[in-house]
């Protein structure tokens, strides 16, 4: 596996990252949990699937410039604000759509190690209408196909129209429609290596967070149920 250390913009290294780790744990202690009543809203033929294990290994892409310091910081401040809706808080998953979707961006954060694996993934076509490979624009419309910035988080797994999927839950103002409108984590063709070989980029979701086919168990592994995901263009 391929990791690189999150580069927190301080200078001091790893064991600041693990400190700084530590005390935001400390200071969100009050536990949270996804709201079961949320599963009301989804369809009754969709099929619970469980969380992979955590890889022992995998091969994953390495992101050039790992984590960006002004957008780890957004991170870490939603995290705390978020913190007694998000349970889980060891890792996250940092989604940084200033980078093209050619490059991996979607940064798995380990808060207690520092060290983060990083991986492709597509962005909405609503935010991108053009298929440039970039995204510009954000929304929490429905029927926008868009993208949408802010926090979610990770709820259960199951089994729909795009196979295997996890629902996320929209914690700001910016994504809170985040149920309502199916935008979940799954994989796809389109968001494959190979794509990027014959297209010069992946193709678009439609507002979900899409992976790679090959990645998906190591993405839900790495993310289960109760964890964070912030996306932001910063």
């Amino acid at each position: 596996m391929h990791e690189q250390q999150v580069n927190d913009g301080s200078g001091l290294g790893r064991r600041m990252l693990i400190r700084n780790g530590l005390v935001m744990a400390g200071a969100l202690a009050i536990p949270g949990t996804v709201s079961s009543a949320t599963r009301k809203l989804t369809s009754r033929d969709l099929k619970p699937v469980g969380q992979p294990p955590m890889p022992a290994e995998a091969t994953t892409l390495v992101s050039p410039r790992v984590v960006r310091p002004e957008l780890f910081r957004r991170a870490l401040a939603s995290l705390q604000q978020h913190g007694s809706r998000v349970a889980q808080r060891d890792r996250m998953a940092i989604a940084d759509f200033t980078a093209g979707s050619s490059q991996p961006r979607f940064h798995f954060v380990d808060l207690v190690s520092g060290k983060t694996t990083t991986l492709l993934v597509s962005h909405g076509s609503g935010s991108d209408p053009s298929h440039t490979g970039y995204l510009k624009r954000f929304s929490n419309d429905f029927g926008s196909n868009a993208s949408s910035e802010g926090a979610f988080a990770t709820a259960d797994y199951y089994v729909g129209k795009h196979g295997r999927s996890q629902r996320l839950i929209g914690l700001d103002p910016t994504n809170n429609n985040a149920l309502g409108r199916a935008i979940v984590v799954h994989s796809a063709w389109y968001a494959n290596p190979d794509m990027i070989k014959t297209h010069g980029m992946l193709g678009r979701s439609q507002g979900c967070f899409a992976v790679g086919e090959r990645d998906l168990d190591q993405v839900f592994a790495r993310l289960g149920p109760g964890r964070m995901i912030f996306a932001a263009k910063v």
